[in-house]
Order: C-alpha cells, then sequence, then structure tokens
C-alpha cells in the first residue's frame, strides 16, 4: 500500500468512526422515534375483546435528548393512533448525568395527561423514580413524588393493584417496582408483592399485568395473557439480536422485544431515554404497539 493509499485509508476510517459516534450519542437518541408493532395471541382471551395497546417506558426526561418537546411529539404520535389502551411504564427521571437541563416530572405529567385512549391512561413507577425520590428513600417506601404528581394529573398509578378496565371484562395488574429502595445492606430491594397484586384479579378473567423490570417473568402464572416491561432498553446497544450489556440478572433472555415462554407471553419495550450513558445503537426510541387476540 502506498502512503497516500495508507492515508486515504486511515481517513475513511476515521470518517465512519466519526459519524457512527454521531450517530449513536446523539442522532438515534435524540432525533429518532419509531412504532413497533407487536402481535401477542392467548388462548384464554375473549374473542370480542380484542385489543390494542400502546405502551411506552423510560422516557428519562431532560435536555438534549428528551425535553418538553419530544414529550409533545411523542404523545401526538400516540394519539394519532388511536389506541384502545395506553400504558406509561415507569422510570420518568433523568437515568445519567449528561443531563444539559432537567426537566422536572410536574412539567411533563400535565403532557403525559392529553394522551387518549378508548379505556383510559394507566402508569406503574420504575426504579429511578424512586431513587430520584429521596424522600421516599429515607422511608423506605410510599408516598412517592412521581406517582402523587401523575395522580394529580388524572393518570392511575398502579402500585400492586389491580383493577377492570371500564365496559369490558379485561383486568389490569401494575406491579410496583423490583428494585425500589435501598435497604439495611445498601442492596436495592423491592416494593413489589406480585402474589397479592394477582389475587385481586378473579380467576378466569382476561388479565394484563405492568412490571417495570422483567425479571418478575417467570414467576408470572400463565393465566397472565400478556406483561409489558421496560427498564432495559434494549441494552441501548443492540447489533444483530445481542445486547452486549442488559439491566436484567437474565442477560439477553430479557432484553428486548417480545418472548414467549411456556405458554405465557413477554413484551420488552426498547423505550425512549438513555440510562447511565447517552447512547443509543440499534435500539431506536419507540413507541410500542402490542394487539392482543385470541389464539
Amino acid at each position: 500500500m502506498t502512503r497516500r493509499g495508507f492515508i486515504k485509508g486511515l481517513l475513511a476510517v476515521m470518517l465512519v468512526g466519526l459519524f457512527s459516534a454521531l450517530y449513536a450519542f446523539f442522532i438515534e437518541p435524540a432525533l429518532r422515534l419509531r412504532v413497533k408493532k407487536w402481535r401477542v395471541a392467548h388462548p384464554s382471551w375473549p374473542e370480542d375483546e380484542a385489543l390494542r395497546v400502546v405502551a411506552i417506558s423510560d422516557l428519562h426526561v431532560g435536555e438534549p435528548y428528551v425535553g418538553l418537546k419530544r414529550v409533545r411529539q411523542v404523545v401526538r404520535r400516540i394519539n394519532a393512533m388511536s389506541p384502545d389502551l395506553v400504558v406509561l411504564l415507569g422510570d420518568y427521571a433523568a437515568g445519567h448525568r449528561f443531563i444539559t437541563e432537567p426537566v422536572q416530572i410536574a412539567d411533563v405529567a400535565p403532557i403525559l395527561a392529553q394522551i387518549k385512549a378508548k379505556h383510559g391512561v394507566y402508569a406503574v413507577l420504575g426504579n429511578h423514580d424512586w431513587w430520584d425520590d429521596l424522600a421516599a428513600q429515607r422511608r423506605g417506601g410510599g408516598p412517592n413524588l412521581y406517582a402523587d404528581i401523575l395522580t394529580r394529573e388524572g393518570i392511575k398509578v398502579l402500585s400492586n393493584e389491580a383493577l377492570q378496565l371500564p365496559g369490558t371484562r379485561i383486568w389490569l395488574a401494575g406491579l410496583e417496582d423490583q428494585l425500589a429502595v435501598r435497604g439495611p445492606t445498601g442492596r436495592w430491594e423491592g416494593l413489589d408483592d406480585l402474589p397479592g397484586t394477582l389475587a385481586q384479579i378473579p380467576k378466569d378473567a382476561p388479565a394484563i399485568l405492568l412490571a417495570h423490570e422483567p425479571d418478575i417473568f417467570p414467576e408470572v402464572p400463565e393465566r397472565i395473557a400478556l406483561t409489558l416491561s421496560g427498564h432495559t432498553h434494549g441494552g441501548q446497544v443492540r447489533l444483530f439480536g445481542w445486547s452486549p450489556l442488559v439491566p436484567s440478572r437474565f442477560g439477553n433472555r430479557y432484553a428486548y422485544g417480545h418472548v414467549q415462554e411456556d405458554g405465557k407471553s413477554l413484551v420488552i419495550s426498547g423505550g425512549i431515554g438513555c440510562s447511565i450513558a447517552p447512547v443509543r445503537l440499534g435500539v431506536v426510541p419507540e413507541i410500542t404497539e402490542i394487539s392482543l387476540s385470541k389464539a
């Protein structure tokens, strides 16, 4: 190779690296937004209760990636979809240190309250929503600042609670976070109560479970037609269906997408924002749509 050829090759590699960095650290996390659709069928689901659920997860609000303008964009896209049900899967709080301008949940919640869905809008909390509430951390539990503000804006927050969607036979359950508060040993402990939550649902009722972290899925009984989770962000970097780093003790097993095990379905949303580092590569920020019907 000539010296000139070597220099040209080096410049090409540098340009590719520069574009890749620009894409991963700004274009994908800050500018792109997609609707990712999944179809889920369950044998016990009523034929006349087909449901189109829209989920958003892990907003991690804060400039320059998820400011109020970005949240309004997400809400407009959701409303244009005319969903039957909208669920918010937690982590509204910023998840990394590279925030140029904090965005408060008090400013975000009124925008989220503009979401419209046939059967309503429901939410659960994520770990960052608990970690960001220092008073709740000192108490070792609720009330939680994020839950209070969302509730004030008319968004029902489910904390180990199940309810029947008005006008339907469908039940919706929301699990409290599994990594909510720091315990005496310094480890993060959950406030979740899966048995107590599911006990509120009639035995043969069609049901959906919201759980911010997907790691609870092996414990969910088959009678729950669909579990919806976030938390992982698809690993934030995902190439050829594999993520090198996933915040789950199951690794890539519950990193992203539609997982089917033992007759059960779990859908993990890739979410909107970033955690730990402001980077996304191969996990485009998404609004997740699930069409649920009888098998």
